[in-house]
């Protein structure tokens, strides 16, 4: 097949929706098929481009086995909601002329990736140009979590105008079942609905490593019990709530709270945890992908946490790792959300506290962080199994190239 992929997010980037479609584009390249990719230069957690992509609106490079085409776009120092939908709409301004420039590559189909909606419109022009299909495949539904976290009006009229785009497309896919059952109620024909769930490489990240690795680097005793967060530090996680629970448990003997990673609100956590005199809180930028199962070792507790209202909407890409490595994860959901019905489905897989309660969260802290053993630390094999029975990078890749082949073989019509 031939498969054009738009989207916003790209390796290098390692966290989030960029690890995803570079690993899924590399992937499908590997297994005989003609993948191009128009994409964003890198930004992400950072929020900030690194210093070889600065110069020039395009570039192009070969990567992987996959043909990369890259926009410069707007990247604001401190994304709020005006400043982040202006990011979003310059990354469709600049990259409009290449995605349209891919009619001579002449896709089977083209896969949009939301977000950003913003591209949607510029995608479906693309596809009907060239006479490829076309799959939304929605990893954050960007306009509900506008909605869950109070950002604005405007994303009620944004979610209409989502709405309309998503049955333009020949299939939507979502990387959650809530998701699936929201994109069904927005198409009103679950016939077009796909499921298409973030991965992890069970065979990489995979209960084993010790996480001495990393108390040698920070000088971590091995009698200290660990409470990790790692990945992006944005506005949606509200991690402040993190920083209240460090403040409660200061008196517990040899707790250390350790965030590692990048993103629009790390500056003011740091200040806020210097502000309290938490020494209890250590920051750590992103650590190198190859250290990763080293990294997920280290954690006692392992942290997913995010703001009420946004846990439905976004499915934390974080847990998969955690889960494979066979991590105890402490979750903040509410319970109608996808990870409250996995933690309920599943018992003993995470245990979950409700958003934005802080001494819920202090509490069952405690209670996990009584239960470590520091002489013979234990992997959580309910975790573990569910990574191995869901989450195979090979058997999602897989599936989802049988039905990207099912796409193709569909009649005439291009959404």
């Amino acid at each position: 097949m031939r498969l054009l992929v738009y989207g916003i997010n790209y390796l290098p980037e390692l966290t989030g929706i960029g690890k995803y479609s570079g690993e899924m584009c590399e992937w499908l390249a590997k297994r005989g098929h003609q993948v191009h990719v128009v994409t964003a230069v890198p930004y992400y957690p950072e929020w900030r481009v690194p210093e070889g992509y600065r110069r020039g609106l395009y570039r192009s490079e070969t990567t992987g086995g996959v043909e990369v085409r890259r926009s410069n776009l707007f990247v604001p120092r401190a994304p709020s909601t005006a400043t982040r939908l202006l990011h979003l709409a310059s990354f469709a301004i600049a990259s409009l002329p290449r995605v349209l420039g891919q009619r001579a590559f002449r896709p089977d189909v083209l896969i949009a990736v939301e977000p950003t909606l913003f591209c949607t419109p510029g995608a479906l022009v693309a596809a009907r140009l060239s006479g490829a299909k076309t799959l939304l495949h929605i990893q954050d539904f960007e306009m509900d979590a506008m909605l869950g976290l109070g950002m604005g009006k405007a994303g009620g009229v944004g979610a209409s105008i989502e709405r309309w785009l998503m049955r333009r497309f020949s299939a939507v896919s979502t990387i959650s079942y809530s998701m699936g059952e929201r994109a069904e109620a927005k198409l009103g024909d679950g016939r077009k609905a796909l499921f298409f769930p973030n991965w992890v490489d069970i065979d990489f990240v995979r209960p084993g490593p010790t996480g001495d690795l990393y108390r040698r680097l920070w000088d971590i005793p091995p009698s200290t019990r660990v409470v990790l967060y790692s990945g992006n530090m944005g506005r949606k996680q509200g991690l402040e709530i993190v920083l209240t629970a460090a403040a409660a448990l200061r008196g517990e003997a040899d707790v250390l709270f350790i965030l590692v990673g990048a993103g629009a609100a790390a500056d003011d956590l740091k200040q806020a945890a210097a502000a309290q005199g938490l020494s209890n809180v250590r920051f750590h930028p992103l650590q190198p992908y190859e250290q990763l199962p080293e990294l997920m070792a280290l954690a006692d507790v392992h942290l997913v946490v995010q703001r009420r209202g946004a846990a439905d909407a976004v499915l934390p890409s974080k847990l998969t790792t955690i889960l494979a490595a066979g991590g105890n994860a402490l979750v903040t959901a509410e319970p109608h959300t996808e990870l409250g019905k996995l933690c309920e489905k599943h018992p003993g897989i995470a245990v979950r506290v409700e958003p934005e309660d802080a001494a819920r969260l202090a509490e069952a802290l405690r209670g996990m962080l009584a239960l470590v053993d520091t002489g013979h630390r234990r992997h959580n094999a309910i975790a573990r199994a569910y990574a191995e029975q869901n989450l195979d990078k090979e058997r999602v890749l897989e599936r989802f190239e049988a039905d990207l082949i099912t796409l193709v073989n569909r009649g005439a019509e291009h959404g």
